[in-house]
């Protein structure tokens, strides 16, 4: 398992556009899932440890997001034959464990992570209200093991896209495992 960073943010890069089928039987877009204040777009799985560390802390995160009109979806990007736990029904059942608020999306064609150039999960990428990149770092400091009194680098910058339009000049790479993708 290979342990990547993303790039440093691209700021005012536009959204790129879905449409894929979510966990609870709906099709979510960007359109239909932008927040007031904006958008956080995640790439996760259920296998990583790296997501695993963090989906407590980030569920509770994206909660308080949404109180400030920031909406979230989940995408799951990876080639789950090779990894059972990130399956379709296991999307569901992890989904159901730990209440997400948020759509738990299946870019089963994976044209969405390439779209957006996602390279690990968890990748982050936080929209303004127009649409607009502001935030591609990390939750916080935390690696594979939750980091005690961690600053939440994502959730403040959120909270200033929702605020002012504008994330924060200084961001921090997120660190995870590699997009499983597919050899077709």
């Amino acid at each position: 398992m290979a342990s990547l960073n993303p790039p440093v943010c691209n700021f005012g890069q536009p959204a790129a556009d879905f449409n894929l089928p979510s966990i609870d039987g709906k099709r979510y877009s960007l359109s239909s899932s932008m927040g007031e204040n904006g958008l956080l777009v995640m790439f996760i799985c259920n296998h990583c440890p790296y997501v695993k560390a963090i989906l407590p802390r980030l569920v509770s995160d994206v909660r308080e997001l949404k109180l400030l009109g920031i909406n979230a979806v989940a995408i799951m990007s990876n080639d789950p034959k090779d990894y059972q736990e990130d399956s379709f029904e296991n999307m569901q059942k992890i989904s159901r464990e730990m209440e997400f608020p948020f759509p738990y999306l299946l870019d089963e064609t994976q044209f969405v992570a390439k779209a957006y150039d996602a390279v690990c999960t968890p990748d982050f990428f936080g929209f303004n209200s127009k649409g607009e990149l502001q935030y591609r770092g990390r939750f916080d400091e935390s690696r594979k093991e939750t980091a005690p009194n961690s600053t939440r680098d994502l959730f403040y910058a959120m909270k200033q896209i929702a605020e002012s339009g504008a994330g924060p000049k200084e961001q921090i790479a997120s660190i995870g495992c590699s997009i499983k993708w597919s050899q077709l």
